[in-house]
């Protein structure tokens, strides 16, 4: 056979059969970064899009956390896409810091106070729109966060706003908080901090749906699900507000039926025991993991010792890592720095 006989067959080898041409398809990676009771999560689509919600603490720990993870274990150059969920300084401090380490090409927010409410302080946000240099867009419920179009080999990746700035999806504008609905329906007092004003989202990619709500409290969590449930089902829940029990409604908790839930909490916050039993008693739960050992509780209110990534309080930052099929169908929760993973199965 001679070689222009050859190159006619590989020619029509990868006209008829392109996936041969192209390389394997990538997962969706979502890391859950260790800022000792903050949040940072950092979303890597497989199209190589990048999406962070929020950027722990001041200082250069939590940045420099996020960075490593960015640049050296997820190989990115940049940013494209920071949320931050809202103005307390666990959330929103590290911009300034981490913006000198990679580049971040868009922020996100639920608008900047005109006034600073008690739980405030105006030198976080100061950095933030100095940082951002005023160009930040304000979330509205409803909004998409367009990342770029998956190829049609994968399945379809959104994600979506579904409550910013103390309200949630269907509202046209800030009603009063405790709005009675649902059999088991229990209200706590007003929310009058930030917490309430957090930007909630829905990351959904084929049959994965993964929910992070920043750190709403109660009151609004139960909107975010009745009279309608806004969420629906998920396969993996980031626990609202570190796991905290001022946060977490058990209405909530059983609407959404996470699969796996995570929490980042720190060692002496989030994690707390009423929390830990609402996820427990989850009808679909089936694991539990933690980015740090809950310190103040009992053996018993903390997940099992495989499922925390930091069992001390003077720990190395690991982070815990999620990765979801090409094909959707199924994910990966792994610790690397234990070398411990499983798998699951999307709904």
């Amino acid at each position: 056979m001679n070689q222009r006989l050859l190159l006619s067959l590989f020619g029509l080898l990868f006209l008829f059969c392109p996936a041969l041409g192209r390389a394997a398809p990538k997962t969706l990676d979502i890391y859950f970064i260790d800022v000792e009771g903050g949040a940072a999560t950092l979303i890597v689509t497989p199209t190589g899009q990048s999406l962070l919600i929020d950027t722990g603490f001041p200082g250069d720990r939590d940045a420099g956390r996020i960075a490593h993870v960015a640049l050296e274990i997820a190989g990115l150059k940049q940013i494209d896409h920071c949320v931050i969920t809202h103005w307390h300084r666990d959330h929103v401090g590290g911009v300034p810091a981490l913006a000198k380490l990679i580049p971040i090409k868009n922020y996100y927010d639920h608008g900047v106070p005109q006034t600073l409410g008690a739980d405030l302080q105006a030198e976080f946000i100061d950095a933030y729109k100095q940082t951002t240099q005023g160009k930040s867009i304000t979330l509205k419920p409803g909004d998409e966060i367009k990342l770029q179009r998956s190829p049609k080999y994968l399945p379809p990746l959104d994600v979506h706003v579904i409550a910013a700035g103390g309200m949630v999806l269907g509202e046209q504008s800030i009603a009063p908080q405790v709005r009675p609905c649902g059999e088991n329906f229990e209200a706590k007092a007003e929310d009058t901090s930030d917490n309430v004003n957090s930007v909630a989202i829905l990351l959904t990619f084929g049959r994965f749906k993964f929910f992070d709500g920043g750190d709403v409290t109660w009151n609004l969590e139960n909107r975010l699900v009745c009279p309608k449930n806004l969420i629906g089902p998920v396969d993996v829940f980031q626990v609202d507000h570190h796991g905290v029990d001022a946060s977490n409604n058990p209405t909530m908790v059983r609407a959404i039926q996470p699969r796996v839930a995570i929490i980042d909490d720190g060692p002496r916050k989030g994690a707390e025991p009423k929390t830990f039993a609402t996820l427990k008693q989850s009808p679909r739960i089936e694991a539990i993991y933690q980015l740090h050992r809950n310190l103040r509780s009992t053996e018993k209110e903390n997940t099992m010792a495989g499922y925390i990534a930091n069992e001390e309080e003077a720990c190395q930052g690991n982070f815990i890592k999620l990765s979801v099929e090409p094909d959707a169908r199924s994910y990966t929760v792994s610790i690397p720095a234990k070398q411990i993973s499983r798998s699951y199965r999307t709904r």
